[in-house]
């Protein structure tokens, strides 16, 4: 399994999505092999399974240190490297089938806020050419559009992919979003194992009409490429098939889920306040709508004063934003936290009166789980994966600054139908499990080994 964020370092919904889903197949006996694209972050070794790829180095002679050997420079993991990454959640239980690997490329985040460590080592026009060789795309042109200059990582990475599989046994290959399309690409041509792409988003979703071209490329590569092609609701389906061509008889619907580890229904925390908080969570950017919640905030204030609206998250828009908010003279009623994770996370759900999703284009949509799994009603975009398995949410047009307003002022004031809204979406929640996707998974997976022994 391919992806490029993992808890404790993540940036959005993907490292959630792979926590949950391994953890998942764990549970059902199946073994994972997780590869990473970066080191572990140090000080989380506490729960990491130390494994040592140090033996793993690049066979090719074209690629190294240029001594023909294939072993010299940054190309080999080393055993400094080795005592820093592999497997997290030792003696997890319901980890034991999972097991963790990372390769020293640089991909973080594609994201400009993303979190997490780099790799000083650029791939080299070697390492490109070889990793061509191997079957990854690589792209022609670099990149300012995303985080650094990520289609000439994720074709390093690819390259170390193809050494990582040398050294493992493993049946079916899934890669999780772009970044790792090409790595499946190139490892299924090299093993000649089945390829599954697990879509979270796409590149419609991230920028709208204003793709870039290069990343779509890439997606609508790995799509086709894929003998079968993962998305996470029927809204991104409908994407796939429409905007990237593909036959939708070789595309699975699985949804996301959530996990349920008893937070449901707690208490709320009793926080002696006057004012009711109305929560955004998510990245500051195009695709998530932020500048709606502020829109909609101002139309709050003018007829409800007592509230406050905290955006939660970090993204390239976090500026203008805040510069809007000031604009718009409600400056002082707009707390900005920035990026949060863990307890943090847990403590803004707990303080909040009402979630607000005013996504643009959202694959899918964990946080308003999250929100609803902490006792939290929530309003959501009518263009969301998550409305199509949520029928206790209000739903909204993102660009209706009035209607979300409106539906704001209702759920605070309305306590009746604020409680309606959590306890009804709370049991619609629990239906959303990762033990599902996990099965549904496995259904895929069986299915690519038995088109593979015709």
């Amino acid at each position: 399994m391919l992806g490029w964020e993992f808890p404790p370092s993540i940036s959005g919904g993907l490292g959630t999505a792979c926590y949950g889903l391994t953890k998942a197949l764990s549970r059902r006996d199946v073994g994972v092999i997780f590869v990473l694209p970066h080191a572990i972050d140090p000080n989380h070794s506490s729960h990491v399974r130390l494994l040592s790829p140090s033996n793993l180095y690049r066979d090719d002679a074209s690629a190294g240190n240029g001594n023909g050997n294939g072993n010299g420079g940054g190309h080999q993991l080393t055993d400094e490297l080795a005592t820093r990454v592999a497997g997290l959640y030792k003696d997890r239980p319901e980890f034991a089938n999972v097991t963790f690997r990372s390769v020293p490329s640089r991909i973080v985040s594609p994201y400009p806020s993303g979190i997490g460590e780099e790799f000083d080592a650029p791939a080299s026009a070697e390492e490109l050419a070889r990793t061509r060789r191997l079957g990854a795309i690589v792209p022609d042109v670099p990149t300012g559009h995303y985080h650094g200059d990520l289609l000439a990582d994720a074709t390093r990475y690819a390259g170390l992919c193809v050494d990582l599989a040398r050294s493992e046994q493993f049946d079916v290959i899934h890669a999780h979003d772009w970044l790792t399309y090409p790595a499946g690409m190139a490892v299924a041509a090299v093993t000649g194992k089945p390829l599954v792409v697990h879509v979270h988003a796409t590149e419609f979703d991230r920028s709208g009409e204003n793709v870039f071209q290069p990343v779509y490329d890439i997606e609508r590569r790995g799509m086709h490429g894929a003998m079968r092609v993962i998305c996470v609701s029927y809204l991104t389906r409908s994407i796939i098939e429409h905007r990237y061509g593909v036959d939708p008889e070789k595309i699975d619907v699985v949804y996301n889920g959530v996990e349920n580890d008893g937070a449901n229904g707690q208490p709320r925390t009793g926080i002696a306040r006057g004012d009711k908080i109305v929560l955004f969570l998510g990245r500051i950017t195009m695709q998530k709508g932020p500048e709606y919640f502020i829109g909609a905030a101002k139309k709050v204030l003018e007829k409800y004063q007592n509230v406050k609206f905290v955006m939660a998250g970090s993204g390239d828009k976090i500026g203008d934003i805040i510069q809007m908010a000031a604009a718009a003279g409600i400056g002082q009623k707009v707390l900005f936290t920035g990026f949060l994770r863990g307890k943090d996370v847990q403590r803004v759900f707990e303080m909040a009166d009402v979630y607000v999703m005013p996504s643009v284009s959202e694959p899918f949509g964990i946080a308003p789980l999250e929100a609803i799994r902490h006792d939290v009603p929530v309003i959501i975009s009518k263009t969301s994966g998550v409305a199509e398995v949520l029928t206790h949410a209000l739903k909204v047009d993102f660009w209706d600054t009035h209607d979300i307003a409106n539906k704001i002022i209702a759920v605070l004031r309305h306590p009746p139908l604020s409680n309606t809204l959590r306890e009804h979406a709370d049991f619609e929640s629990r239906r959303l499990t990762w033990d599902d996707a996990a099965r549904k998974c496995e259904e895929v997976y069986e299915h690519t080994q038995q088109v593979m022994s015709v």
